[in-house]
This record gives C-alpha cells, sequence and structure tokens, in this order.
C-alpha cells in the first residue's frame, strides 16, 4: 500500500498557540510549506522544509511556542514491521558504535497495535543487527516515531536535546515506589458517589506514582454500596492514569494492583515488612529521614499505613517501624495525604548522596 507521507518537519506546541508556530515558521523560511493541526491533531505542525535541519535549529532558538522540533530521517506505512525496517536503515547510519538508545513513539489516530509495539520492534531490529545498548532513562540517542495515522514519521534525536536538559544520574523514584504498599482505610460517605469520585482521584495519584499494590483496608464493618463505589473509582482512575502512561512513557508502566483487606490483620500479614504510619502524632518526616532511607534502601517491600475520615487505629502504632507526620500543623485531605508523603519521601532520598537510585525493587 502506498501512502503519501508529505512532511519532513514535525514541531509539536501547546493547544492553541498552532498559528503562532505558523507565523515563526514563515518567518525563517517563507517557501516552506506548512500544515497546521495536519488530519485534526492540535499541538502539531507539520512542515515541508528545504532545509529542515537548520529550520529546527532557528525555530528552538528563537521561538518558545515550538516545544519540540522532529527532523524526519524516514517515513512509511504505519506498521511496526515496516517502521522497525525504516528505523533499523537510518540507525546504522545515525547511531554511533557504543551509544545507547531508546525508541519512543507518539501515535495519533486509530491503529491495530500499540506505542509499545512499535518501541519492542523499532528496539528489537536495532539491537539485533547493531548490538547497541537500550537505555530507557537517559539514552544517548531516541529513535522517536510519530504517528499520524497512516503516516509514521521517524526520527533520530540526541537524548539531551529531547530532555531538554541534562538528566544525568537523575533519580528514578518509580522503581521506588513501584516496591511500595499502601494500605488505606476506603473513604465511605453517606452519598456512594462521593466515595466514587474520591475513589477517582485517590486511584489517579496511585497510578501516577505507579505504586505496586494498594490494600483497601478496613477498620470497621462498613455499608455496601459506598465501599463498591468507591472501589469503581478507585479503579476507573488507576485504568485511565495508566492509558495516558501507556502512551506517552518511553517504558512500560508499572500498573497498582487493588485489594480488600482489614487493617489489622494486614499488618499482622506484613510484620516483618517495614510499616510506616502517617499521622499526626508522629515524628516530623525531615527528622527521620536517616531511617526513610535504611528503610527504602532494605530488600523488603515498605508498607504505608493511612487513614481516610478516621485514623489509622493507635493500637497499630506499637507494630510499626515509623509513626511520621508529613505535614505538621496542617490536616491533609484524604485525596492528598498520600501525594504529599510521597513527595517528602522522594526528597530525602534524592538529598541521600550515597544512594544508588539505579537500584530498584519489584
Amino acid at each position: 500500500m502506498e501512502v503519501n507521507c508529505p512532511f519532513n518537519l514535525l514541531l509539536t506546541t501547546q493547544l492553541g498557540f498552532e498559528q503562532l508556530v505558523r507565523t515563526a515558521v514563515e518567518t525563517i523560511e517563507p517557501g516552506a510549506k506548512v500544515t497546521v493541526s495536519p488530519r485534526g491533531y492540535k499541538g502539531l505542525v507539520g512542515v515541508v522544509s528545504s532545509s529542515p535541519e537548520e529550520l529546527a535549529r532557528s525555530l528552538l532558538e528563537t521561538s518558545s511556542y515550538v516545544e519540540k522540533a522532529f527532523v524526519v530521517k524516514a517515513s512509511c506505512l504505519a506498521e511496526p514491521d515496516l517502521i522497525a525496517r525504516e528505523a533499523l536503515r537510518i540507525a546504522r547510519e545515525s547511531l554511533p558504535r557504543g551509544s545507547s538508545f531508546a525508541a519512543r513513539t507518539v501515535r495519533r489516530g486509530k491503529h491495530s497495535f500499540t506505542s509499545i509495539d512499535v518501541n519492542i520492534a523499532v528496539g528489537s531490529a536495532i539491537v539485533s543487527e547493531l548490538n547497541l545498548e537500550v537505555d530507557l532513562e537517559t539514552p544517548d540517542y531516541v529513535v522517536f516515531t510519530n504517528i499520524i495515522d497512516e503516516c509514521a514519521y521517524i526520527s533520530i534525536i540526541e537524548g539531551e536535546k529531547l530532555r531538554g536538559k541534562e538528566l544525568k544520574r537523575k533519580p528514578s523514584f518509580y522503581r521506588y515506589f513501584n516496591k511500595l504498599i499502601v494500605a488505606q482505610e476506603p473513604y465511605i460517605s453517606e452519598d456512594p458517589e462521593a466515595s466514587y469520585k474520591m475513589g477517582v482521584r485517590i486511584g489517579r495519584g496511585l497510578q501516577n506514582f505507579e505504586i505496586g499494590d494498594y490494600y483497601v483496608a478496613l477498620i470497621k464493618p462498613v455499608e455496601a454500596l459506598p465501599l463498591k463505589r468507591f472501589i469503581d473509582g478507585l479503579i476507573e482512575g488507576i485504568e485511565s492514569r495508566f492509558r495516558v502512561e501507556e502512551k506517552s512513557y518511553g517504558r512500560k508502566p508499572v500498573k497498582t494492583r487493588v485489594h480488600v483487606y482489614e487493617m489489622h490483620n494486614l499488618v499482622a500479614m506484613l510484620r516483618d515488612h517495614p510499616i510506616i504510619i502517617l499521622e499526626p502524632e508522629g515524628e516530623v518526616l525531615s527528622r527521620v529521614s536517616d531511617r526513610i532511607v535504611e528503610i527504602f534502601s532494605s530488600n523488603k517491600r515498605p508498607v504505608l499505613l493511612l487513614g481516610s475520615r478516621e485514623g489509622v487505629p493507635s493500637g497499630l502504632f506499637r507494630f510499626s517501624t515509623l509513626v511520621v507526620d508529613v505535614m505538621p500543623g496542617i490536616t491533609l485531605s484524604t485525596e492528598f495525604a498520600l501525594p504529599v508523603a510521597l513527595g517528602g519521601i522522594a526528597s530525602i532520598l534524592m538529598g541521600d548522596r550515597n544512594e544508588d537510585y539505579s537500584a530498584g525493587g519489584g
């Protein structure tokens, strides 16, 4: 099947700024052919340029409206095997021996394959023939495929330029948070839909951090309907955020697993794990930073325990490793308690200079 893929430069911008990018292009290269929002995809500008490399460089130097510039090295029908073939062809010419790379894809339109399928096909083809190292976090080069309906546009970009700034040694906290077990009292309201909405917000937060396991931890009997709606919301929030991550990440995200158990029995079951309880009665987080680093560096999965409309039963404090107050003097709402705590923990881990951030847990 022959397909017309006209562009040799693709530019991304914030929604609503497409015409401003067009003006910037035409100012630098009046003869360029510019298509704003090709196929109706906003935030994208397609260009046919007589000198795409020079135009891309000038735009990035002079126009803040241009977020990323992809010089197209090859284009083909949007099929993973064809994309892999073309990507390998240009990789032979562009990727130095001994360099590292990552394959990333942004897919626009409906297809029978996913962005991950493309990344796997491209990565496998390049590794098999060129024997280059795959580095999903700080690659030397990124083989980037922009798919617009039936067209695939393939670019090779230096990793630092795509990231926008040097990210060497930047910690990958998702590996730490994958290890976490979070247990929280469910938000039970007289209005089941309020429980559902809170569940959605909590679920999106959990998946945003890619928490490994989340327990809906009961501390007393509750009505079935609001509990069901809370769990429905949790799953919806996790699923909706996970779909976004699948499309936008250059790696396979970890989906949070959801369980239901009684909190006291859960703590008894996990007695061999380090258990951190988040309650105002505890120590200020910054004062136990050494213990936090120790816990997250251990081989055992840490457990975070927190309440919702009620606090964690104080009898469980005796069985915890730490009781921590993450925001002294401020009562955090249910959906913010965990993200605030994880942000504080991340800051502590990032400040530990001896920590090996490349290490990860399962």
